[in-house]
């Protein structure tokens, strides 16, 4: 396992291209392309103002700019590094931009969410969509780019509009049967779309292409529900994270329940293997040492090493009571990620922060638990790989594979503390990245022997 040399960045803009080739940052109000194999800058583009959100096109040919405190969006082009798009909404204002599937329309939502505003960048032609909803997760493309979803809300009713993305072309437009629709998500294979109700009812729905109700699932009734809806990979299997600290996954042919993954206080399941990591500090005689070498010791890179021990069953999972006076309690399953081969579930449950659970979906049990020394961050599948990545805001990447778990420090001067992480589409790197720096961690095809 390698490390690179670290980058500045701002706002937690870094994004590799679709195709691998290249790694995008933002710095405040700067744009820095470089190849990600030597890390070379390639192209140094300067925006307007400070740049809010940054997205690559489908064919890592251009990238998107967005400066919502402006209301603008400047788009720049690797080919032609002399030629770019300036797209200015105006008054209308600017809180999400996106590029379409295709990569040469942007979709910009203004304030108040009362237009989607559609621009082309081949014909500059414009159109608009209204009443978009301002939700959880309002729009969703289908896998293959060819359709687009939009949650809509009018006269105090939820409403769906499905449009053909190659011309903008409305293909449906339905109601559903939900309170306050908070988020919808097309099934990998473009068949069915998911969409959940608002966390004070739970309620799922999946519609098909053409807008028919194939199912509805309902838990319970009084008490929140939904807080976070996985699909699978291969789309057999819709993993719904829940308020009530449990995953029901839901199967692909009957839509019904076929087993229920809890988050128990207590691991008793035999089967199960607990990774706690522990935490080294090397114990030196402070007499010897002077308070100059005392200070350079406590800082230094090593000073806190760790290690996963495998912790005898019962384990005690450390719990966090919510506050009941608060609005959105920790509380509940609001994460969720399959594996690319979708073998393993991963899940994290709020009030046990610093436990990463991992679920083998061939036997539906519970298979590990990793319990870190401190609340986890992120974690994210490698995308060609069974392994997981995770880190908790410390100078340390984990890493867990069907064989076991390693905790590796980032060798980097400084205080670097890993905030997030991103995996490169090859599987062989991952993008560390700090409050305002980032390095790239190289690793090799199998991590733990």
């Amino acid at each position: 396992m390698n490390f690179s040399e670290v980058f500045k960045h701002s706002n937690q803009l870094c994004r590799v291209s679709p195709d691998g080739k290249y790694l995008a940052t933002c710095v405040q109000y700067r744009l820095v392309v470089r190849d990600v194999n030597t890390l070379q800058i390639l192209q140094l583009y300067t925006c307007l103002d400070q740049i809010s959100q940054m997205e690559w096109s489908s064919d890592s040919l251009f990238i998107l700019c967005a400066m919502y405190k402006r209301g603008l969006v400047q788009v720049w082009s690797l080919e032609q590094p002399d030629w770019h798009c300036k797209i200015d909404e105006g008054s209308a204002g600017l809180v999400c931009s996106h590029w379409s599937p295709d990569g040469r329309h942007i979709l910009n939502t203004t304030e108040f969410h009362l237009r989607v505003t559609v621009w082309s960048l081949c014909t500059k032609s414009v159109s608009y969509i209204k009443y978009p909803k301002a939700c959880q997760k309002g729009v969703d493309f289908s896998r293959d780019g060819r359709y687009m979803a939009l949650a809509e809300r009018r006269d105090c009713k939820d409403y769906i509009s499905l449009f053909v993305c190659g011309d903008w072309q409305l293909l449906r437009h339905f109601e559903t049967e939900t309170q306050d629709l908070s988020g919808l998500e097309w099934s990998p294979n473009g068949c069915v779309l998911a969409v959940w109700d608002t966390c004070l009812e739970y309620k799922v729905l999946l519609y098909s292409l053409d807008g028919r109700l194939l199912s509805t699932y309902s838990a319970y009734d009084w008490s929140l529900g939904v807080k976070s809806v996985a699909w699978s990979p291969s789309s057999q299997f819709l993993a719904i994270g829940s308020y009530d600290e449990k995953v029901r996954i839901l199967n692909h042919i009957t839509w019904k329940k076929i087993t229920e993954f809890e988050h128990p206080a207590t691991i008793s399941n035999s089967k199960a293997v607990v990774y706690k990591e522990v935490e080294m500090r090397p114990a030196l005689p402070s007499d010897e040492l002077s308070i100059h070498q005392q200070l350079a010791m406590r800082s230094t890179l090593f000073s806190t090493q760790s290690k996963y021990e495998i912790s005898p069953l019962p384990v005690q999972v450390p719990v966090v009571k919510p506050d009941p006076d608060r609005a959105n309690p920790k509380i509940g399953v609001s994460s969720m990620a399959f594996s690319s081969d979708n073998r393993y579930l991963s899940t994290k449950n709020d009030n046990m922060p610093n436990s990463v659970w991992v679920w083998d979906m061939q036997k539906l049990r519970l298979l590990a638990v990793l319990e870190q020394a401190g609340p986890v961050r992120c974690f994210q599948w490698d995308p060609r790989r069974p392994r997981l990545a995770l880190c908790t805001g410390n100078g340390k990447v984990y890493l867990w594979a069907p064989a076991g778990c390693v905790s590796v420090q980032v060798p980097v001067e400084g205080h670097f503390q890993v905030l997030s992480l991103s995996w490169h589409c090859s599987g062989d790197s991952i993008i560390l990245m700090g409050k305002d720096q980032l390095c790239l961690c190289y690793l090799e095809a199998e991590v733990v022997k």
